[in-house]
């Protein structure tokens, strides 16, 4: 097991030397001699467990330092070094929430590499937590669309297609963690499920809607957030989803991710992904031009050889690229869906009403 990684940011060289010699070896010391050069270290290296920072620091305190830290990288425990001049001032900062622990100088090597041990411990505990957070969602969620892609197709093929596109734009933009877009994406048109059967597919094909089912497509979003707001720990992927859904807003990234991912999947189910892209360019008030480019990055040069396979010869991962239909016309799953196990043996029962034995897959 490697050391724990720790950042010591001082402008004292002296003290930085010192406590880089007493503390290597028990973890894997980086230093830095300003606030600014520990936020750019921190920037550059998401693996530090623990950051110690000195309070008194020109330009920066290390209060302020703490709490910008904190912001860009909210996992990494922070202490903070203080005399007792500052004693008041460290007590604030730890109060406010920024602070794990605060040490009194001079400091003892032997105390500072119990509160570093206890930082790395705190590190990890909270990193097992989040880990843990995002299992279980993705795996409930994972189960949820398995039961809910039977009981509406067209809904979750339109989820899963939203998803894949919103994830990759992510990997274009270099964000680190997709996890809550990733549910988000999938879950932000659950509110669909009370609508009448057919009327979503109805929708998709552009058939005529009545007031009533117009005013019932318009509740969508309302009725998904009703149903997302009960559940604990989903409150960051709520708010992706409420701002993704509404208007034109400044919102965070990941929201403007995935309206941008909504809006193409809408136009594209009524023309192409070159008419798609170009209708999502040209809504410059909704869309970061950053988002928009990642969108076109995706799809450029994006194609896909497709063709048609046995149900038999399916494999886990491989991609729906066709509406799989009965002979009646009932969608029994949209393109877009990644084959699992579970879908593989749904296919396998819709044998005898599907046109042929094969479906159109993705390579």
């Amino acid at each position: 097991m490697s050391a724990p990684r720790v950042l010591i940011v001082d402008d004292d060289a002296r003290v930085l030397e010192s406590l880089g010699r007493v503390l290597r070896g028990s973890f894997d010391v980086i230093t830095a001699s300003s606030g600014a050069a520990g936020l750019e270290a921190l920037a550059k290296d998401p693996t530090v467990a623990a950051v110690v920072s000195d309070m008194r620091m020109p330009l920066m305190s290390g209060a302020a330092f703490l709490a910008e830290a904190c912001a860009l990288h909210p996992d990494a425990t922070r202490l903070l070094l203080t005399g007792e001049s500052d004693l008041d001032d460290a007590i604030a900062a730890v109060n406010q929430g920024h602070i794990f622990r605060f040490l009194r100088k001079p400091c003892a090597p032997a105390d500072m590499r119990a509160a570093l041990l206890a930082a790395a411990e705190q590190n990890r505990l909270v990193r097992a937590e989040r880990e843990l957070l995002e299992q279980t969602l993705r795996g409930a969620v994972h189960a949820l669309t398995e039961a809910l892609a039977i009981t509406s197709p067209t809904v979750f093929g339109a989820a899963t297609r939203v998803k894949q596109n919103a994830c990759a734009m992510a990997a274009k933009l270099g964000l680190a963690s997709t996890w809550k877009l990733e549910i988000a994406a999938m879950l932000c048109q659950l509110g669909a499920l009370s609508l009448p059967a057919g009327v979503y597919e109805r929708r998709a094909l552009r058939e005529t809607l009545g007031v009533a089912e117009v005013a019932m497509l318009e509740r969508v979003p309302v009725l998904t957030e009703q149903l997302l707001a009960p559940i604990p720990r989903l409150e960051p992927i709520v708010s992706i989803i409420r701002h993704a859904l509404a208007g034109p807003c400044v919102c965070e990234l990941e929201a403007d991710i995935l309206r941008a991912a909504l809006d193409f999947e809408e136009h594209e189910e009524i023309g192409s992904t070159k008419t798609a892209l170009a209708a999502v360019r040209g809504m410059e008030t909704r869309h970061r031009p950053e988002v928009v480019d990642a969108l076109a990055a995706v799809f450029f040069g994006a194609e896909r050889a497709e063709g048609e396979i046995s149900i038999a010869a399916l494999k886990e991962g491989m991609v729906i690229a066709a509406d799989v239909r009965t002979t009646t016309g009932i969608l029994v799953v949209a393109r877009g869906h990644t084959i699992t196990e579970a879908l593989v043996e749904r296919l396998r029962n819709y044998v005898p009403v599907l046109p042929s034995g094969t479906v159109r897959v993705a390579a």
